[in-house]
């Protein structure tokens, strides 16, 4: 039922819902009984509920101690939180499923089980290498990794170590282990943790679960203090997850749940979006909402994404639940420019391009903080931090230190919070230059340093305090003062809800979830890394092209998509692009200019593996390029390479990169010694790819015309 925005109340109705469009205008007035909310990504789900919420509180229609907003992300948790106190709502519970289970399991301990609550495990390794050791089972750290994720996966799905086996045959060998074997490791690890008065945070869920189920009058007690609830990302819902909600909601039906099927990339870890798409059915006065409004990115990014999910073959029935009516999204932004599709010789190639053209992007003013390399393994990381690192361009490894624990930001803090007993009330300046004078100390500039290195990351880290002591200034008006930024600060702090730092993002697919980006860098889009090569049923196969249409909507407006033909250089061109991109690729990865000028096709032969002067075997990816052992003397001209060498490093200098992001050295020798005459030979070198071929070709051709008329 849509709430009717009460006579004289104006000014709620400007101030909370004005910005929003019918659609989020909708949510936000749909106050009562169960709703759904289908949003596709960049469509503005968050400020729907968000401002629903805070309508709600402010119209009096929800007490805001007795409304709980859930999440899955203590980052996530956290924005919410900051996002109703600039709406003045910030009394209402914005929590992760765990967070909200382990206060009230806290709370409810001792009167229903009695009492000490046992002690909360952080990481399981530990106790599931004990249980291995206890079962003479051999270990390594990937195998309990693996069998990590098996019980946590069990546990979320409601199994049990006596039940294990039979619902899990079709879950593979996990951590190369048989069914029967996991089961009593299963066991084990739970006899570990009784042992050691631990629980993990499975079981904090599953005790309050428990006692939901076995105690009325804790029930009747929770059900009393929450009578309306919101949440969010609910496709990604687990049935344990489920199953507390249905408790915490005690056959009620003041609930709203947001999300969108089309983003389900966690099925790995027990997370369906069968209770979202089952909604309706469940409750059949429901109200659904759609919203496909995209402001996040523009319609050359939209159209991308939406025809990756059109060009979807069905997988039979097993694939089907998390298709259902796929979002069709509606680009509202001004057109931009159009994905860019790359292939690249190997991947060291394919690492040297994209930090090319994220030199180009921050020469064109684009923030570095507003860039992000996306991967969908971390083990790809190296060769674009190498990269980075060698073009002079600052990073950040999202899942390395966490912000909160760099010293410069704990020393900042402690200063910060020093000050707010010196500080004068009212305070004498604005808030954003009071905390410049005191991280001053530190080494905070109003300039970026030039340098790089451990000084620029210090500075990056204060600057993004400053940064956000601003923002906060502006979001909650002159009243937020300096010790409502520590607190905020030290709210951030355990919630992992950093500030944005100035730097390169470097992340998984997965990891990019819930953020976005002026320009994405999608790499590694070959087959057996997109999707990836266990992916070997229908099921797994979609789930991968989420987790790739979840990348493309990352992008507000640059999106580069790339792959490379060889892992390394000089090796077999036995790659191949993503399956994904069939369709949504140009038939030719060279520009459309390019093909104008007679370039090559996409593919081309691999390189000789034995020398072409002696006929020894070629042992290193140099000398696969230039395809000559490195005893054999060269056959190119002096004055040729010496040209080559030179108009590098002028392009270089112009576009201050290193010299091997123009071209390697054993490129330059393989076109001195090649001497091409036109771009058809010249693309057929190893190590000039499509995008070189058509930034450089043409001036590679005159530089060797003007070397040999000397």
């Amino acid at each position: 039922m849509t709430t009717e925005i009460p006579d004289g109340n104006s000014s709620l109705e400007d101030r909370i819902l004005g910005g929003l469009d019918a659609e989020q205008r909708e949510v936000a007035t749909t106050l009562t009984g169960p709703l759904c909310v289908l949003a596709g990504a960049g469509t503005g789900k968050t400020r729907a509920i968000t401002h629903r919420i805070a309508y709600g509180v402010h119209s009096g229609v929800y007490s805001p101690q007795r409304l709980l907003a859930v999440t899955f992300t203590a980052r996530a948790a956290a924005e919410m939180r900051s996002r109703l106190r600039d709406l003045g709502a910030g009394n209402v519970q914005a929590r992760t499923f765990h967070a909200a289970a382990l206060r009230q399991l806290q709370f409810f301990w001792p009167q229903a089980v009695g009492g000490a609550l046992p002690n909360l495990l952080d990481h399981k390794a530990q106790m599931i290498a004990e249980a291995a050791r206890r079962l003479r089972l051999s270990t390594d750290r990937a195998s309990i990794r693996d069998l990590a994720s098996e019980i946590e996966w069990a546990k979320v799905s409601m199994l049990t170590p006596a039940n294990y086996l039979e619902n899990a045959q079709d879950r593979g060998a996990p951590g190369g282990f048989d069914l029967t074997a996991v089961a009593r490791v299963f066991q084990a690890y739970e006899d570990v943790k009784t042992d050691r008065n631990v629980i993990d945070f499975e079981d904090v869920l599953l005790i309050t679960v428990g006692i939901l189920q076995e105690d009325p009058k804790v029930a009747a007690t929770v059900r009393e203090q929450y009578r309306h609830f919101v949440v969010d990302e609910y496709q990604d819902v687990s049935p344990l997850q489920q199953r507390l909600l249905e408790l915490w909601l005690g056959g009620r039906n003041e609930l709203c749940v947001v999300g969108d099927a089309s983003q389900t990339i966690y099925s790995f870890t027990g997370a369906s979006p069968k209770h979202l798409l089952g909604f309706k059915a469940q409750y059949p006065d429901a109200n659904v909402v759609k919203l496909v409004r995209d402001y996040r990115s523009t319609p050359q990014v939209v159209k991308l994404a939406n025809d990756l999910l059109a060009s979807r073959r069905s997988g039979g029935p097993a694939a089907d639940a998390a298709w259902a009516a796929p979002l069709q999204l509606v680009a509202q932004r001004n057109p931009g420019p159009h994905p860019q599709f790359t292939e690249c010789t190997d991947d060291e190639a394919e690492a040297a391009t994209v930090a090319g053209k994220i030199r180009t992007l921050l020469d064109d003013g684009v923030p570095a903080s507003e860039i992000a390399v996306l991967f969908r393994t971390n083990g790809q990381s190296e060769a674009y931090e190498q990269a980075l690192a060698s073009a002079g361009i600052g990073y950040q490894l999202r899942g390395g230190e966490r912000f909160f624990a760099r010293k410069e930001v704990r020393d900042a803090i402690l200063q910060l919070r020093a000050a707010t007993r010196a500080v004068s009330e009212p305070e004498p300046q604005p808030l954003g230059q009071l905390v410049r004078d005191i991280v001053a100390s530190l080494g905070y500039t109003d300039a970026a340093p030039h340098s790089g290195g451990a000084l620029r990351e210090r500075w990056e880290s204060l600057a993004a305090l400053v940064a956000l002591a601003d923002e906060l200034a502006q979001n909650r008006g002159p009243q937020f003062g300096l010790a409502d930024f520590v607190n905020e600060l030290q709210e951030r702090s355990v919630a992992q809800h950093a500030p944005t730092v100035q730097g390169v993002t470097l992340a998984s697919l997965h990891a990019a979830k819930g953020l976005e980006w002026d320009a994405v860098f999608l790499v590694g889009l070959s087959e057996g890394l997109m999707p990836i090569s266990f992916a070997d049923t229908p099921a797994a196969v979609d789930e991968e092209r989420r987790l790739l249409y979840v990348g493309i909507t990352r992008a507000r407006e640059h999106l580069s998509l790339s792959w490379s033909t060889a892992r390394t250089p000089g090796g077999r061109a036995n790659r191949k692009p993503s399956r994904f991109l069939d369709g949504l690729r140009p038939d030719s990865v060279a520009s459309s200019a390019a093909r104008g000028r007679g370039a090559t096709p996409r593919r081309k032969a691999a390189a000789p593996a034995s020398c072409r002067v002696c006929g020894s075997m070629l042992a290193s990816g140099a000398e696969w390029k230039v395809g000559r052992c490195s005893q054999c003397p060269p056959s190119y001209e002096e004055q040729t390479f010496n040209a080559l060498r030179e108009w590098r490093k002028e392009v270089a200098q112009s576009a201050d990169v290193p010299a091997f992001v123009v071209f390697t050295d054993a490129t330059l020798t393989a076109i001195a010694e090649a001497r091409p005459s036109s771009l058809e030979e010249l693309a057929r070198l190893a190590g000039v790819g499509p995008s070189k071929l058509e930034r450089y070709g043409e001036a590679v051709l005159a530089v060797l015309t003007e070397s040999s008329a000397v």
